[in-house]
């Protein structure tokens, strides 16, 4: 069965299909050091392929039936200018973000009990051209005031080239900060027709996206694309969620369903780094029924949301223990 197929029937199934958590915060959690890091768990790619396969595997095991790439920060450019590597070895690295996972999945599948659950997908991860820049950019979509549409395209369409030619199952538009962005790849995904995505934005408060476009115009956007699956949000607060979906709920395609992967919600500070709250930490599982009577069908974590998390979020919305607790 292709890739479009099984995308297809995960739909239909009953249920939402749950996403994995913050790769780089379990990477992290784990001894690596990504702060500061212009490829952030990209690197990683290069220095340290089986602590990405490793982190890949604690989330199947937690009950991701979707684990994304570790190629959000990653490109072409990118891996040339702080790596050192060729053109060819790039796209390599890149590619090689697929192969991770999905070796992972084939591990889970022959070595885990897996009663009841489908065969987990891979998600190639394509960040904001702002994570390029690595100036915070990307919570502000800034940049893209002083970018066509085409500058866009041609700055993501290697990656998309990369994910597509690996064989990743669907492809996860993240973080996407502006309009403008976020049109350029619709766009783009035209030119890559087996390719099945989803489109999700980084929002500021309970109306608007970072650049201050209201969400009901990137779910009008995203309308129009019939090689979307999802559309919605990522890496915003918990708590941002229910009124963003619920102020674009009557304009959303009968053909799209919501994607919602929110942080923690806890804050960040540039000295003591993240203010960790358990209540906070905890608000995705509490909150995802909400989010599910709102229709997502894909829930799931970003930033500060690890495998405890997502084993509990697989919890409340399908009642099932994970692989995790059924070894123990």
């Amino acid at each position: 069965m292709g890739s479009s197929a099984r995308l297809r029937q995960y739909m239909n199934d009953d249920g939402p299909l749950i996403l994995d958590g913050g790769l780089a915060t379990e990477l992290e959690a784990h001894g690596a050091h990504l702060q500061g890091d212009p490829l952030w768990s990209a690197r990683l790619l290069h220095t340290d392929p089986q602590a990405i396969r490793d982190a890949h595997y604690r989330f199947l095991l937690s009950g991701a039936d979707v684990v994304a790439t570790a190629t959000y920060q990653a490109s072409i450019k990118g891996f040339i200018d702080h790596l050192g590597v060729s053109s060819e070895g790039a796209r390599e690295l890149l590619m090689s973000g697929v192969h991770l996972a999905k070796k992972e999945v084939e591990r889970f599948v022959s070595e885990s009990p897996t009663k009841g659950r489908s065969r987990p997908l891979v998600a190639g991860s394509v960040g904001p051209y702002g994570a390029f820049l690595h100036n915070g950019s990307e919570y502000t979509g800034a940049y893209a005031e002083q970018m066509s549409i085409e500058d866009l395209k041609v700055w993501h369409r290697p990656q998309i080239e990369c994910l597509a030619a690996a064989g990743t199952d669907l492809v996860a538009f993240e973080t996407i900060p502006s309009i403008k962005e976020g049109k350029a790849l619709v766009e783009l995904l035209r030119e890559f027709p087996d390719c099945k995505a989803w489109l999700s934005f980084s929002c500021k408060d309970e109306k608007h996206i970072s650049d201050g476009s209201l969400f009901t115009e990137a779910v009008q956007i995203a309308n129009k694309s019939s090689q979307l699956v999802a559309v919605g949000v990522n890496c915003c607060s918990p708590e941002l969620v229910e009124p963003l979906l619920d102020s674009a709920g009557s304009l959303l395609s009968s053909e799209l369903t919501w994607v919602v992967y929110p942080n923690s919600g806890e804050e960040w500070d540039t000295q003591q780094g993240w203010l960790t709250s358990a209540e906070k930490s905890g608000s995705v599982p509490k909150l995802s029924h909400t989010w599910r009577k709102q229709g997502a069908a894909l829930i799931g974590g970003c930033c500060r949301i690890g495998p405890t998390q997502i084993a509990e979020l697989r919890c409340k919305l399908k009642g099932s223990s994970t692989s995790a607790e059924q070894q123990d």
